[in-house]
């Protein structure tokens, strides 16, 4: 296993050409701004400026998920502690005594049961958005920025920094993130919510290398940076989603045994049966698949996606499989 110190060489000898090629041509047919393969800390393929800085947008939620695990570790975090023992709360209309019982946990899996208006939401969030009170805490699972953010407020109150300090000096300084600057980070502030999202710009070569940190499972050459439990638990499949797969704590996953994401699509069938992604809104991705030892990365254009745009994310996952088999 390979890790970079200040520069990742591309170097895809030894590996097939070819299929290389259809992976990256698959990323920019998606609409990728760039995308690369690194099999065991190897950069097999890469394209685009590597020094390009792209927002992130969810992906940021996986991100905090370390930091979190950080601190549950120092035992400044207590994953079932409820909002109510924390003194969380919003603007009115405030959160409801039940709605406080939620614990820490409830909310890493997005299943707070608590719909109250959130920053950061896309029109489609806004619309899934279940009623308050519409179901009990812990019940069930909703894609959730008011759970997202509100932990970057719990996290900033345990640590005593934000969450971007925080990153800088527990993740990007340790494993060597080329790109990382704190000046890139910036809150989003608003009258729906007293919980800001918090908005990374980062690089490919930058998110490539948190994941090839989650690949070997919190460890950086021989430095463990994010507790290797806590990266186990986060990626294991807490809730089941029919034909998408699982969710964890902030990452997306399969489900058992890659049933969920391996019914129904030919393409996905041949993927390992284990993966786990951070994603974002358009198609910003770090996936990481242990039994390839493969961690793939990718930046894209801010535009709507077609079906026939996420088809051909999943052949340049294919490909770059296929191409290490």
């Amino acid at each position: 296993m390979q890790f970079p110190d200040d520069e990742w060489h591309v170097d895809g000898s030894g590996y097939d050409a070819e299929l290389l090629e259809q992976a990256l041509q698959a990323a920019s047919d998606f609409g990728a701004i760039g995308a690369a393969v690194i099999h065991r800390g190897k950069v097999l393929a890469w394209s685009g400026d590597p020094k390009q800085k792209v927002l992130i947008r969810s992906v940021r939620k996986s991100l905090l998920s370390a930091l979190i695990g950080i601190e549950v570790k120092a035992g400044r975090i207590d994953l079932g502690a409820t909002l109510k023992d924390l003194d969380i709360d919003d603007v009115e209309p405030a959160l409801t005594d039940d709605e406080k019982q939620a614990t820490v946990r409830d909310l890493m899996m997005a299943r707070s049961g608590i719909y109250h208006p959130a920053l950061a939401e896309s029109a489609e969030m806004k619309a899934a958005r279940p009623e308050r009170g519409s179901h009990p805490v812990g019940t069930f699972w909703y894609y959730n920025n008011w759970d997202f953010n509100a932990l970057g407020t719990i996290y900033e109150r345990a640590s005593g920094h934000s969450v971007f300090q925080g990153f800088q000096r527990y993740v990007a300084e340790p494993i060597a993130m080329q790109d990382f600057q704190l000046e890139d980070c910036a809150f989003l502030r608003g009258e729906d919510s007293i919980h800001p999202a918090y908005h990374f710009h980062l690089t490919l070569r930058d998110m490539a290398r948190f994941g090839h940190l989650y690949l070997n499972e919190g460890d950086w050459n021989g430095q463990q940076i994010v507790p290797r439990e806590w990266v186990l638990e986060s990626v294991t499949a807490h809730t089941v989603l029919p034909s998408i797969g699982g969710y964890g704590y902030m990452w997306w996953t399969t489900g058992p045994d890659g049933k969920a994401q391996r019914e129904g699509s030919a393409i996905a069938a041949q993927l390992p049966p284990f993966r786990y992604f951070a994603h974002g809104n358009h198609g910003q991705m770090i996936a990481i698949m242990p039994e390839k030892q493969l961690v793939l990365a990718i930046l894209a254009t801010s535009k709507i996606k077609t079906q026939t745009d996420w088809a051909r994310l999943s052949d340049f996952m294919l490909s770059a499989s296929k191409a290490i088999s």
